[in-house]
């Protein structure tokens, strides 16, 4: 299988979308000139900081190393380096004169075996074929000129689902998911096997909290979450957990296109709360619900209690009004979403849609004439339809 079928959508749209930007491209291209006057010289660094992992010092590791890189289709002279620390770590550093550089640390080498050691090289080697150096997120938020919010946002959005497409990669290579479930456990709690013992259904449920949380009307991910490169592993378990049932899998038959919108809507946990943001990206998408939300709500049959609820636990009691124009509203919509389009993510866009889904399953089971305008919405807004009907027929399962 071809490892580029494997990358996650979201990460190559957001990182075609940010290579275009002109603050990324002035990042760029100052590093291209550093770049010509000689070599970074990490190398160099590598070689006094750390031990030289060669293929006679460690066979078994570079046994694990040329079976990721055969299924990977890596095409590059790899060296590998040990460095001592306490925690569990390993990197991927852009290459340099024709080399690649991939690093661990002390304790993660002794404490990860086969399959979990697998998953890891393969997702080191991920970052490189998917060529994720090329977008400099470090230089970009700690230089000189920080980049505006908008910007900021999209990089964090970025960086996350990135780490999903090179937790594919390390997948694909581990062939394992408790090994790469208990890998990602170790990654983020720093315990070995000998304090405690590992259960991947159980290190799941944190995602099913996490999403009964973000459930409730109005309520979404805290600040910190929005400015996090990586998922929480949780989330990347469970994304993983959607990879080994798609047809990326070797028994696996849920269609890409399927897994994709699944891994959206888990990292829809970690996107800012639109209906409380001070941005002009959080009121374009307030006015887009307002709008929808009472045109699906009046779809069939007019109105409802019930509806009306619902939509005032998000918008706010007493925003509902009889002397709303519901006719305008429905001329409006075109615009609204448009604008919205022009401004937001495609997470960003199928967070409204969910909060709609609340609206519309508020007197029951939603009709045909307002899953219709779901249909439509999600179309415009360029949401795959799979996602409308996961919003509107689950009761808002992870899994």
């Amino acid at each position: 299988m071809n490892a580029d079928d494997l990358r996650c959508t979201n990460d190559l749209s957001l990182f075609e979308r940010l290579l275009q930007d002109s603050d990324v491209k002035g990042v760029n291209e100052a590093l291209a000139e550093a770049e010509e006057k000689g070599p970074a010289g990490i190398r160099r660094q590598l070689l006094a900081t750390s031990v030289r992992l060669t293929r006679r010092m460690s066979p078994a590791v570079h046994e694990m190393l040329d079976d990721c890189v055969a299924k990977l289709g890596v095409d590059i002279p790899i060296e590998l380096y040990v460095y001592a620390s306490p925690q569990f770590n390993a990197a991927c550093v852009k290459p340099e004169e024709g080399r690649l550089f991939i690093m661990f640390s002390s304790s993660l080498l002794e404490s990860f075996k086969g399959s979990e050691l697998r998953f890891v090289i393969g997702h080191e080697l991920g970052h490189h074929i998917y060529q994720h150096h090329d977008i400099p997120i470090g230089y970009i938020l700690r230089g000189r000129h920080r980049p505006n919010p908008k910007l900021a946002l999209e990089l964090f959005a970025w960086s996350r689902y990135a780490e999903i497409s090179a937790d594919r990669a390390g997948a694909h290579c581990a062939q394992d998911l408790q090994s790469v479930g208990r890998a990602l456990f170790r990654l983020t709690s720093g315990l070995s096997d000998e304090v405690i013992s590992f259960d991947l259904d159980e290190f799941l449920e944190q995602v099913d909290d996490m999403q009964a949380v973000d459930a409730e009307p109005g309520q979404g991910a805290p600040t910190a979450d929005w400015f996090s490169t990586h998922p929480f592993s949780p989330l990347r378990v469970r994304a993983l957990k959607l990879f080994h049932q798609s047809e990326f899998a070797t028994d696996g038959k849920m269609p890409a296109a399927e897994l994709e919108v699944g891994v959206q809507r888990l990292l829809a946990l970690m996107e800012p709360n639109y209906l409380e943001g001070k941005t002009d990206t959080a009121e374009t998408m307030r006015r887009l619900f307002f709008a929808a939300a009472l045109v699906i709500a009046n779809a069939s049959d007019g109105i409802s209690e019930e509806e009306i609820q619902v939509f005032e636990q998000f918008v706010g009691e007493g925003s509902y009004t009889g002397k709303v124009d519901l006719e305008q509203l429905e001329n409006e919509l075109s615009e609204r979403v448009q604008k919205t389009v022009e401004v937001t993510s495609p997470t960003q866009r199928m967070r409204v849609l969910q909060d709609l889904a609340f609206v519309s399953r508020a007197d029951g089971h939603p009709d045909a004439a307002e899953r219709a305008v779901m249909l439509r919405l999600a179309r415009d807004l360029e949401v795959h339809d799979l996602f409308v009907d996961q919003c509107l027929e689950c009761s808002m399962e992870l899994d």
